[in-house]
């Protein structure tokens, strides 16, 4: 959607809701080299689009506004200056200076705002930081933040997250961990992590989930463990699974029902 024109939004006000005056701008010369124009481009403008576009139009000017007043200007500064001038924006008392600074921070010197009180700060620091440095944030308050660091954490690190109080998380982490530890996660509370743990698991593993409640872990196992453990689901309470048990058993799984048919379309694999 485009940007509401100058006739809609009224004459530009800065962030305090005063009139944009360019006769006292310390910035006027540029509006006669066309480098800033009232309503389009202007750093004392409250919204962030067209002090966005200011900066665009003269980004060696970001760095001397880095302790502006409207954290806006900050926010958006933090997008133009020069790397070595983003850690003076660590400490910044707006969460949106300190994402911005975040998203272009050298992996290293995020590792000061890994326990920042905000987490769209987290989740950033999260996304960027080197995977080697996540282990500081395995414990975090917020779940997302977490699953983020799940998604990239070494793999020899991610059994210190099997038993993380969040089911998204622990699947995240059942999608990465070593083969040899995925056993350890086939009593899983949740049926969508056990369902992964199944997909993973080499066929000589999957005894372990014969007797998994859950009809898709089953169906799993019925269609890939050794054939000395699917016998015993050849009369599964589930007639996918024992259709599947069957053919493998060469008991006839041929004609298998719509109902059957329907089923396979819940399956998450």
């Amino acid at each position: 959607m485009s940007e509401p024109s100058l006739n809609e939004l009224g004459p530009p006000v800065d962030w305090q809701g005063c009139e944009v005056d360019c006769a006292g701008c310390s910035r006027q010369g540029l509006l006669e080299q066309e480098r800033c124009r009232p309503g389009l481009a202007c750093v004392h403008d409250r919204y962030a689009k067209r002090i966005d576009r200011f900066f665009f139009w003269n980004p060696a000017l970001a760095g001397d506004y880095l302790t502006h007043p409207y954290f806006e200007v900050r926010a958006v500064a933090a997008k133009y200056v020069d790397v070595f001038q983003l850690p003076q924006l660590i400490l910044d008392p707006d969460e949106t200076v300190r994402w911005s600074a975040a998203l272009r921070l050298p992996p290293k010197q995020l590792l000061t705002l890994v326990c920042d009180p905000h987490r769209e700060v987290r989740i950033r620091v999260a996304s960027r930081l080197d995977p080697h440095d996540l282990g500081g944030m395995i414990g975090d308050p917020d779940y997302y933040v977490r699953q983020v660091v799940a998604r990239r954490l070494p793999e020899t690190l991610l059994t210190r997250m099997v038993r993380d109080v969040d089911s998204e998380v622990r699947h995240m982490v059942a999608s990465r961990i070593g083969d040899a530890w995925l056993p350890g996660m086939a009593k899983d509370a949740d049926a969508g992590v056990r369902c992964e743990v199944a997909r993973r698991m080499k066929p000589g593993q999957l005894h372990l989930l014969l007797d998994d409640p859950d009809w898709r872990v089953r169906h799993e196992v019925a269609s890939r463990a050794e054939l000395d453990h699917v016998k015993r689901l050849a009369n599964d309470a589930d007639e996918l699974v024992r259709s599947i048990a069957r053919q493998r058993l060469g008991g006839g799984g041929a004609g298998i029902s719509r109902l059957v048919t329907q089923k396979q379309a819940c399956l998450p694999f």
